[in-house]
């Protein structure tokens, strides 16, 4: 009987040999996925020992890949070890399960779809190494999840030892073992050099497979996984931020392998990538370019910067991921790149002693707004401090701030969007449309041709909002972004038209063709 996949599914291929020497160094594999006449070539990987003990001295070597057409598939393997060469099956591709639209992709300079065409609006989150708290805490994040606004959760592949995260994870990537005791004066440290606990040329498959299960939970809950594949955090606890680069290219390959098939899944090359200051931007090119032409599905690329940006223009690049404080600034980098635009990190909610950790909760919403109002997208973070120092920005666990909620209303309103979504306006430098004043009365805003527009006045507080609009008849709403509200402002609108607004706060003013 044919093997059935749905369509982004991702089907496992497995196979038992025996072998002497390094299986991640010594031996190849792979596995050519055939569909009509298109040749979709897909790395092996090797799992470690089998589990059941059926062949002593075996292991397991997987091939996994993402269907992305329907109908009858074939494969093949080619192999330097002969048990793995010259294996062939087949499979058919079925339509998708409900509500599975495939993974994210860019479709112009300013938006991301889903595969089958639906817009994606990344509302993210930054949770760095809830994945490596073990499993009551992992769990206990993914119920908040299940509760929470967010499609998108920026996660570290290596774990972080930095302030509120110096705990050790419950395994490590690398066969190894810790010894001896961290010096928690080191989390000030950057670059230090590794201790000499691992062996870098055998990775740990039990490792990869917590990260797995991890990212098929997030993707149970349609949030995408933007995994971090490299950052500086170490400070001499593990030395994962300063192996040599023929060991990191080691790692991407393995990823790549293991995780390619999974449909929710962007690669981010750094986080504060210019804080490694030992890797070149030569290197970082490498890195790019390796990934894109070993990855058979083409998910998202990125870079996450801490001062200096990456030329995100560059074009193996899919998008920018930017850190930044001034979400105003979202217009000129999205006419400087011409791509999308995520601000991943634009500070957190908190009470931290960190400027960065200790907005409130009015800012953050209030930056967030800006960004996505200006055709943008921004990322979500929480620091607030409690005696476990479970931060959710570190660990996961629960979320206590007062902006969730309103990041939900928030994502309501983008969603709400005609496809594919807001383009900035003054993007192109003309300027707000329909605010007859001019730039130096600008407020935040985006449109959709000229059958819809966003105005977002946040904590300005005008009593009335004079507009001018194209030709054609309108309605308005007014929108209260902290209060979650939407109400009537008008119909039947034409011209010049004012708009009265409430003189508070958190004001939003939405206006769209009528008919």
């Amino acid at each position: 009987m044919t093997q059935a996949i749905r369509r982004w599914d991702h089907i496992e291929l497995a196979f038992e040999a025996e072998t002497a020497g390094n299986p991640f160094l010594d031996v190849s594999l792979e596995v050519t996925f055939v569909h009509g006449h298109r040749r979709l070539p897909v790395q092996g990987f090797y799992d470690g020992v089998n589990h059941d003990g059926a062949m002593p001295g075996g292991g397991v070597w997987r091939a996994r890949c993402m269907p992305d057409a329907l109908g009858d598939w074939r494969w093949e393997t080619r192999s330097n070890l002969p048990a793995l060469d010259g294996r062939s099956g087949t499979f058919v591709c079925e339509p998708p399960a409900a509500g599975v639209r495939g993974p994210v992709q860019v479709v112009d300079r300013y938006h991301f779809a889903y595969a089958d065409g639906t817009p994606y609006h990344p509302v993210g989150t930054t949770c760095y190494v809830w994945n490596h708290q073990g499993d009551a805490l992992e769990e206990q994040t993914l119920r908040t999840l299940a509760d929470a606004p967010f499609n998108k959760m920026r996660m570290c592949v290596f774990p972080k030892r930095y302030l509120y995260s110096l705990n050790e994870p419950p395994c490590y990537p690398f066969v190894g073992e810790v010894s001896g005791t961290y010096d928690p004066a080191l989390v000030r440290q950057r670059n230090v050099p590794p201790p000499d606990y691992w062996d870098f040329d055998q990775f740990n498959p039990a490792y990869f497979r917590r990260l797995e299960r991890r990212i098929l939970d997030l993707q149970a809950l349609g949030i995408e996984a933007d995994l971090i594949l490299f950052h500086p955090y170490d400070h001499g606890a593990w030395g994962f931020d300063q192996m040599p680069r023929e060991v990191n290219e080691r790692v991407l390959r393995y990823l790549v392998a293991r995780l390619a098939a999974f449909r929710n899944v962007w690669w981010s090359f750094a986080n504060e990538f210019d804080l490694m200051r030992h890797l070149t931007t030569a290197d970082w090119d490498h890195y790019f370019r390796l990934v894109q032409t070993l990855d058979p599905h083409q998910h998202l690329r990125s870079i996450h910067n801490c001062m200096s940006f990456y030329d995100h223009a560059k074009p193996w690049v899919t998008h920018c991921s930017i850190q930044h404080h001034d979400l105003t600034q979202v217009p000129r980098w999205l006419a400087l790149y011409g791509k999308p635009v995520v601000v991943d990190e634009c500070g957190y909610e908190g009470d931290i002693g960190q400027v960065w950790g200790s907005l409130s909760a009015e800012e953050l919403l209030v930056r967030m707004w800006l960004g996505f109002t200006e055709g943008g997208y921004v990322g979500h973070g929480e620091t607030y401090w409690n005696p476990e120092e479970r931060l959710w920005w570190s660990k996961g666990g629960t979320l206590q701030g007062e902006s969730v909620a309103r990041i939900g209303f928030l994502r309501e309103v983008i969603e709400a969007v005609p496809a594919p979504g807001l383009d900035p306006t003054g993007a192109d430098g003309t300027g707000n449309r329909l605010v007859p004043e001019g730039n130096w009365n600008k407020v935040a805003a985006g449109h959709r041709g000229d059958d819809y527009f966003l105005f977002y006045f946040g904590m300005h507080q005008p009593r009335v909002r004079t507009f001018s609009l194209p030709e054609g008849r309108y309605r308005a709403e007014r929108l209260d972004t902290w209060n979650m509200s939407v109400e009537p402002a008008g119909a039947g609108l034409a011209g010049t038209v004012d708009i009265a607004l409430p003189a508070r706060k958190h004001m939003a003013v939405r206006i769209m063709r009528e008919g």
